[in-house]
């Protein structure tokens, strides 16, 4: 679990091709609505992560429940470290 915290963090400073600034926490929307994927979607009626791969390589990460809410950005190096720790178990405690 230290692994995922130490290195899962939002970062931002990119800009969108409208000229606004990509950054952890805006509105999904902005980001537009095409590419957006359910790679963990299951048999919780629809409710589930959608990410996005941006085209500076970070990751939007937002609830499909909410499309219009905050987006979380992730850089490669994050989004490889959280996936990485999750194939390795260091996420299961999330399950029980």
């Amino acid at each position: 679990m230290d692994r995922i915290k130490a290195r899962i963090r939002a970062t931002d400073g990119i800009r969108r091709v409208d000229g606004g600034r990509i950054y952890n926490g805006m509105p999904a929307r902005e980001l537009g609505t095409e590419g957006w994927h359910k790679p963990w979607s299951g048999g919780n009626g629809g409710n589930c992560v959608e990410a996005m791969k941006l085209s500076d390589g970070r990751v939007a990460v937002r609830h499909s429940a909410d499309p219009d809410g905050p987006a979380l950005i992730y850089t490669p190096g994050e989004i490889n470290a959280f996936i990485e720790a999750a194939k390795a178990g260091e996420a299961d405690f999330l399950l029980s």
